[in-house]
């Protein structure tokens, strides 16, 4: 068993919620919800026209968790894991939604009780949405190598400090329009809640995040070159020393990314290394 009974809720936000026990007044919030599953809900709620995020997670049961775990999967039973998490991206200087407030409760794994509060990061766009036309309409070739390096930077950020996303698709990668719109390529790395944080990840790990990036933006009209250059800038090695020394580990990401295409579109992709890409 474990249990945890935890509440870092600031004053300026305590006063404001409500009367009432405040860890009680939190996981009873109102708002706009983005997402309402079992076990956790999440939504967006103001205060003092400031805009929040509140996840609010109100256990996950047994069977979720055995669920996870007879599929060798790590389940996730309380918002600790993204409270953790954003404080480590915050270590490593890889933006991500600030943390504000954090609750949790309970004894058993399966009934803990649990929310996390974050800023709403404001006008941001995914970089799924960003790129949707580019096989029609190309981005200025600056531009794209700009994005290009960013998230190679922020992928080999996280992953040889051993993070791994566990979500790593290209709609968990937002720009700051504001900021855009000046020339800055600012990313920020969202949805957290899966992330898992250790000394050093291992290899199978690495791949499924790297495939599912892969995955993610195949349609987005990428060639073959851009893909080699973000290996490079990913790996930070010559790229005749890459494809000779991990070979095998970039074949699993490739057959990967092409199951989890076909698992979503009921067809195979043609990726950039393809013959007639």
């Amino acid at each position: 068993m474990i249990g945890c009974n935890i509440l870092v809720l600031p004053q300026e936000i305590a006063t404001k919620i409500g009367d009432g026990e405040p860890f009680e007044r939190v996981m009873q919030l109102q708002g706009q919800v983005y997402r309402d599953m079992p076990g956790r809900r999440t939504l967006r709620f103001e205060l003092d026209g400031k805009s929040y995020f509140a996840k609010l997670h109100d256990g996950v049961g047994w069977r979720e968790i055995f669920k996870n775990l007879l599929t060798f999967r790590l389940p996730i039973v309380s918002a600790s894991t993204e409270w953790r998490a954003i404080h480590r991206l915050n270590e490593l200087g890889i933006a991500t939604t600030p943390a504000v407030a954090y609750g949790c409760r309970g004894l058993s794994p399966a009934r803990l009780r649990s929310f996390i509060i974050t800023e709403d990061l404001g006008d941001i766009v995914s970089l799924e949405d960003y790129c949707r036309d580019w096989p029609m309409n190309p981005p200025p070739l600056l531009l794209k190598r700009k994005l290009l390096r960013r998230v190679a930077e922020i992928a080999r950020g996280i992953h040889d400090h051993g993070l791994n996303h566990r979500d790593f698709y290209i709609c968990h990668l937002c720009l700051d329009n504001h900021r855009l719109a000046t020339g800055d390529i600012h990313l920020y790395l969202i949805d957290l809640h899966r992330m898992q944080v250790r000394s050093a990840i291992p290899s199978s790990a690495r791949m499924k995040d790297m495939a599912a990036l892969y995955f993610s933006a195949l349609d987005i009209g990428l060639t073959r070159r851009d893909c080699l250059r973000f290996l490079r800038l990913y790996r930070g090695i010559k790229l005749r020393e890459m494809l000779r020394n991990e070979s095998v580990f970039w074949d699993k990401v490739d057959r990967r990314a092409r199951r989890l295409y076909h698992k979503l579109h009921g067809r195979w992709p043609v990726t950039p290394f393809d013959r007639n890409a």
